[in-house]
């Protein structure tokens, strides 16, 4: 007789908590402290956030084996230089990264206890059987709503939702473009599936980039739901979350390939892939409709740096049994032939090392390529150079995966930055953020002289080992005249390979997959238009190729025979901009005047009026910033002084009496005044102050 598994049932007392993130002074942990807190104060209990009396459905929960507990990856730590008496020693001023054991006794271990805001129970189940079957006879509807990521480069956000059951795919941020003056971040509108909040089970996420993973810490003030992702992924999430005092207050469950969660009535399986960042995945969702895959970021690399071939094997599988719809990257669809392997850039390095042994090498990448990062030290360790590490977001990337064994680093390679001065340039090479030009990153401080421990000089070597970002090319060209201008040697010729696919890497996914629908993600409109021409071409109906916009709610209905889609409505979706602690409380007003004042400067009019009388007491004074050089245009804003002054002697003359009148009297005059004088339209604001 089988023995019956033990399953563990997390219960909650209420459901989620919406927090206003409006409030300017309100960091994320206070937010879930808050909602935490909350949970006890509430006069009307449910059970595992359903109404009582309701019907429980029992595929719904976390099945976790008895007495195992949820760990979530940690980040190394510093070694103790007691036994010296407290002296620092030069292996102390070197960032730790772990080693390919972990010998850390106090990794920080939680129980599901340890998650008081779980919102419902949910199921984990391991595939025994990697190519499984899905279910058959499938009836019932699901709709595919995309938040984010359509038309645009980044931001990605995709709700799947059922008659019972809502997940989110992915939950990224864009940044901010030139005309977003002052903003920071840009992350995901979430009205609507806060107005769904009593379906949301969880967030399933594919792979650890900051366009798919980036506004989780902003999203989970308002939604405390419970995070699927791979272990490299989820352990970046944990990075971020722990930065924000959120870490104990989130449940986080770590996926493997071939293994499935169950929510109700979606089951979602994890896929290998490969990708720019390492565990990234795609997903094959089981709904009532059918299967979707969701391809998530990918390329097809037959000799990935680390870890194994994306799994054509189960796409093929998952094709043979029928596949409804697959949301496909499209970021390189206009590029003809396949992705180059990552491998490539390793022999590019290798040349680049050969050829440069006199000089110091500083290769600035993305934080999260980890393969990339490998393959430096690797040509750095055959080359006998020492390693710096240096920018905040390459540090914590590589710490995280050192701890998890994804980069391998021999002992004695890095070094601290401290000690870069104790080497002769031809040992050493430093690996450093800034290759998309970001104003502070540590390349475009050296490039700016700004950097306090690394001067280029004509003995450099910068390798720009990325392309451009859409967007970024100017900033990108600052830095790369600046490093010229130091007299460095630039190279930038054969130093990436996109983590994308390209035209023959979406054909053969789509050979494999044989989708009825094809529903181009992650790009703008014409990167989705050429996906929609692949498609098309391996034998995807041009009617079945869905160009879909955020906020559209593409749903799937079958009655078992046939499947129809509809497309009758559209819901809230676009970005919430975040400005320093201010989450959504900068509109497209505030950036309009924003734009109005650095485009056009401001004159502020200022005047003092007798209370009683509307007597003129003093002014007006006019104060100008941004409009014109006062001192090179003393005519000009007397004469602007005097129009003002007509206007207001015109006013109380006539005895008018209604201060606001008389601003925007005085607006108008001015702005009238200034357009024929010089062509220009500054920002206006009147000031009466009362005695």
């Amino acid at each position: 007789m089988k023995e019956e598994k033990k399953q563990t049932r997390v219960k909650a007392d209420s459901p989620h908590r919406i927090v206003n993130i409006h409030r300017s002074n309100l960091t994320p942990r206070d937010a879930l402290e808050e909602s935490a807190q909350h949970k006890n104060s509430r006069s009307t209990k449910t059970m595992n956030g359903r109404r009582p009396g309701r019907k429980r459905n029992a595929e719904e929960g976390v099945d976790v084996a008895a007495k195992t507990p949820v760990k979530t990856p940690g980040t190394g730590r510093g070694r103790s230089n007691s036994a010296e008496g407290g002296k620092r020693s030069e292996s102390a001023l070197v960032p730790n990264f772990g080693s390919r054991r972990n010998t850390n006794t106090n990794k920080r271990e939680y129980s599901l206890e340890d998650f008081p805001l779980l919102a419902n129970t949910m199921e984990v189940q391991e595939s025994k059987n990697k190519g499984k079957k899905p279910k058959n006879g499938f009836h019932g509807s699901v709709k595919i709503i995309p938040l984010g990521g359509l038309d645009q480069i980044g931001m990605n956000i995709t709700a799947i939702e059922t008659e019972d059951t809502l997940i989110i795919v992915d939950c990224g941020l864009a940044f901010p473009s030139g005309d977003m003056l002052g903003i920071d971040l840009v992350i995901p509108d979430i009205s609507y599936i806060k107005s769904k909040i009593h379906k949301m089970k969880g967030f399933v996420i594919t792979h650890g980039h900051e366009d798919h993973i980036g506004a989780l810490p902003y999203v989970l003030q308002q939604i405390n739901v419970p995070i699927y992702a791979t272990k490299l992924t989820l352990a970046l999430i944990q990075k971020k979350l722990v930065e924000n005092g959120m870490d104990k207050l989130v449940k986080m469950k770590t996926m493997k390939y071939g293994q499935s969660v169950s929510f109700g009535d979606i089951k979602v399986e994890f896929v290998k892939t490969n990708h720019s960042i390492q565990d990234a995945a795609s997903l094959a969702i089981t709904t009532p409709a059918g299967v979707l895959v969701h391809t998530g970021d990918f390329k097809v690399d037959y000799t990935p740096v680390f870890g194994d071939q994306i799994d054509l094997q189960r796409f093929a599988e998952l094709g043979k049994n029928g596949v409804l719809a697959m949301m496909s990257d499209s970021t390189n669809a206009e590029k003809p032939g396949f992705t180059m392997s990552e491998r490539s850039v390793g022999r590019t390095f290798d040349l680049i090392f050969a050829e440069h042994q006199n000089s110091r090498i500083i290769v600035a990448t993305f934080a999260s390529n980890v393969d990339r990062v490998q393959q430096i030290i690797n040509t750095a360790v055959k080359y006998k150079r020492k390693v710096v590490v240096e920018g905040r977001s390459m540090v914590n990337v590589i710490s995280v995966a050192s701890e998890l064994e994804y980069v391998h680093i021999p002992e004695g390679t890095l070094i601290d930055i401290e000690n870069l001065k104790d080497y002769p340039d031809e040992q050493t090479v430093l690996i450093t953020t800034g290759s998309q030009g970001e104003s502070m990153a540590a390349l475009s401080r050296m490039a700016s002289g700004m950097h306090r421990k690394v001067h280029i000089g004509p003995n450099d070597v910068v390798v720009m080992s990325s392309h451009p970002i859409p967007g970024n090319e100017l900033a990108v060209d600052r830095v790369i005249n600046e490093l010229y201008k130091l007299r460095a040697k630039v190279i930038m010729q054969d130093t990436h390979v996109s983590g994308h696919a390209c035209a023959e890497d979406l054909k053969l996914l789509y050979s494999l997959v044989k989708p009825k629908y094809a529903i181009p993600f992650h790009g703008e409109f014409h990167h989705r238009r050429a996906a929609a021409l692949i498609a098309q071409s391996v034998g995807v109906e041009k009617d079945q190729c869905l160009m879909i916009d955020n906020g559209d709610v593409l749903e799937f209905t079958t009655d078992g025979e046939e499947t129809t889609y509809s497309i009758k409505e559209k819901v809230q979706a676009g970005g919430v901009f975040v400005d320093g602690l201010g989450i959504g409380d900068v509109g497209n007003i505030v950036i309009r005047d924003r734009q109005n004042l650095s485009q056009n400067g401001i004159i502020v009019v200022a005047l003092t009026l007798e209370r009683y009388s509307g007597n003129l007491m003093a002014g007006p004074d006019l104060i100008s910033r941004g409009f014109v050089y006062v001192r090179e245009s003393e005519d000009l804003m007397e004469e602007a002084r005097l129009t003002v002054q007509n206007v207001v002697d015109d006013c109380l003359q006539s005895r008018m009496n209604d201060w606001g009148k008389i601003k925007n009297l005085i607006k108008d005059s001015l702005a009238d005044f200034l357009w024929k004088k010089i062509k220009r339209n500054p920002v206006i604001l009147p000031v009466i102050m009362e005695v």
